[in-house]
């Protein structure tokens, strides 16, 4: 059995700024309050997260993450990877450096973008990270197998990932009908769902809910969700029974 905590489930696109007063951005409903996308999840023996934007340190507080022995990255852009630096936390407690997996182009870039923590002279209290370079193979972290998933964001490549009876994929525009072939029998999925309006580089909520129609799983949950979509308490009132708009904090269970 698994645990699966939504950390965040917004994005950094249609942001508000400061001074906004969209009708979403300035709601009292938490469920409305959307950090950058990102999921703990958890077994007996392991804790990993998927993507570590810019939220990273506020989201591992407030949901009490003690532990954490990696971090799986579906790829480069600022949003999935800026948080990365607070590893230095987990890495003071346990005593060890953090496993980061990506692709290597990925990890090329997290490398310029932290170099200070791959220096051969380190500056005392830096993060200390170590590169798992993975592909659209199954690797396993400390035995857990994981399925990559290849989606194309915009004309990105990018991973979502498969464990166990759950898919999860963000920020994706297309997936090829082979790469839909790794999850077709999944029972959750878990789909970015940008807006209400086209986007070129994300599905919209129309087409997250067309692949959920496709795939058919027991259970649909939205996530990278801009305040454009609307409010919680709004969108999820036209949504159908299975498909479910998630919010920063949700807990579930899967195997």
């Amino acid at each position: 059995m698994l645990n699966l905590t939504f950390l965040g489930t917004g994005t950094s696109q249609g942001v508000p700024i400061i001074g906004c007063r969209c009708y979403v951005c300035r709601s009292e409903d938490q469920k409305d309050k959307r950090l950058r996308s990102s999921v703990l999840i958890k077994s007996e023996n392991l804790s990993i997260v998927i993507d570590a934007g810019p939220d990273f340190r506020y989201q591992m507080l407030r949901e009490n993450v003690d532990t954490l022995d990696a971090i799986v990255l579906t790829h480069e852009h600022r949003d999935h990877i800026a948080g990365l630096d607070d590893v230095r936390a987990f890495n003071y407690i346990q005593k060890r450096a953090m496993d980061v997996y990506g692709e290597k182009r990925v990890l090329e870039e997290v490398r310029n973008q932290f170099m200070y923590a791959f220096d051969d002279d380190k500056y005392p209290g830096v993060p200390s990270i170590i590169l798992n370079a993975i592909d659209e193979k199954e690797f396993e972290i400390q035995g857990l197998p994981i399925i990559p998933i290849r989606a194309m964001h915009y004309t990105l490549p990018i991973l979502g990932f498969r464990i166990g009876d759950l898919t999860y994929i963000t920020d994706a525009s297309f997936i090829s009908d082979n790469e839909k072939r790794k999850f077709t029998d999944t029972k959750v999925l878990i789909i970015n769902a940008l807006r209400k309006e086209e986007h070129a580089t994300h599905f919209n909520l129309a087409q997250a809910l067309q692949l959920a129609k496709e795939i058919s799983p027991q259970k649909t949950f939205l996530t990278h969700i801009s305040h454009q979509m609307g409010r919680h308490e709004d969108v999820k009132n036209e949504l159908p029974a299975n498909v479910i708009l998630a919010y920063d904090g949700m807990n579930m269970d899967f195997d």
